[in-house]
């Protein structure tokens, strides 16, 4: 048991260390490519910041454990609005733009929402256990990726064409020196490795220990894959807000949301169907009302206040307290 532990510490260290590499060495060689920053953030970076949640999923649904898959993605996003924005929101009040309570939320709503009715056969019952995730249901939502995808590359673009020329100059920082491209290709393919080797070590020994301990991988999915895999996010989210950048530290969440649901359970369901056994109503609902929440704190003076983040700690602890009185 002790040895599974570890490799559950060792897998999450090379999914997170993995997906650093292969974001650093991907926006590089982007750059060398003559790629703008701007897509290389909406794309390299946003993808790279959630490939330790893909992977992870990938090899749950591909080694048959569904429920660690889709609790995976559920839970994540749960941390995401929770514990990441209340976190955040205490270190520091985080001021939201209008554009993203106007444009930005109501995609990640909408991706819980979705989720939601994807996870129902039978809403005559309500009842989501037996469930599948089809392939078709994938496909859909890897449809509204692509059109979220489309949405936010258009609003980038309208944003950078407005910028002024002093302001844009303002925020530019000395860029670093490339590392050398073969450097670059180096990070890329070892990153890619950590991830693929990592995330297989990591459910696998998740798995074992569940098994051992006679915990649903659902539990397991929806707390320590969730809390491992939303790792670099929570560090990203509040460094973001300490340094007073509170609009990257929402959207970095809002992102990997509408991410999450989209396009990791939308390629985990198209590649390899999933059955939902333990998820519960409770879980999914939680993850839509903890966003829907968010959404409303943001509505008020485009701000989350430090009594709003302690609210959404205690939900969150609430929360958790649940899943435990539930084993």
């Amino acid at each position: 048991m002790l040895l599974q532990i570890l490799f559950i510490v060792l897998g999450a260290a090379l999914v997170i260390y993995g997906a650093d590499w292969m974001t650093e060495g991907a926006s590089t060689i982007a750059r060398r490519m003559r790629v703008s920053e701007m897509v290389i953030g909406l794309t390299i970076v946003g993808a790279g910041t959630s490939s330790p949640e893909l992977f992870v999923s990938l090899m749950s649904a591909l080694n048959g454990t569904p429920d660690m898959a889709i609790g995976n993605v559920v839970g994540s996003n749960i941390f995401n609005t929770m514990l990441i924005v209340g976190c955040s929101a205490v270190v520091a009040p985080m001021a939201i733009a209008p554009s993203t309570v106007r444009k930005d939320m109501p995609f990640a709503i909408l991706a819980a929402l979705l989720l939601v009715y994807i996870s129902i056969d039978d809403f005559t019952t309500w009842q989501i256990s037996g469930s599948m995730i089809s392939r078709f249901d994938g496909i859909l939502l890897l449809a509204f990726f692509v059109i979220f995808m489309t949405f936010t590359m258009q609003q980038a673009k309208a944003g950078e064409s407005q910028q002024q020329p002093v302001e844009a100059s303002d925020e530019q920082e000395p860029i670093k020196k490339d590392r050398p491209l073969w450097l670059s290709i180096a990070m890329v393919a070892g990153g890619l490795t950590g991830l693929i080797l990592g995330s297989q070590l990591f459910v696998s020994a998740a798995s074992y220990v569940a098994s051992a301990l006679g915990v649903s991988d659902a539990l397991i999915g929806l707390t320590i894959v969730a809390g491992g895999t939303s790792l670099p996010e929570l560090a990203t989210t509040i460094v973001a807000a300490r340094k007073g950048r509170s609009a990257m530290a929402i959207g970095n969440v809002i992102g990997s949301n509408v991410f999450n649901v989209f396009a990791i359970l939308g390629i985990t369901a198209a590649v390899s169907p999933m059955q939902i056994t333990d998820i519960t109503a409770i879980d999914m609902l939680t993850m839509a009302g903890s966003i829907f929440i968010v959404w409303l704190f943001s509505r008020t003076k485009f701000t989350i206040e430090r009594w709003e983040g302690w609210t959404l700690l205690a939900a969150f602890a609430a929360y958790m307290g649940w899943l435990i009185y539930n084993i």
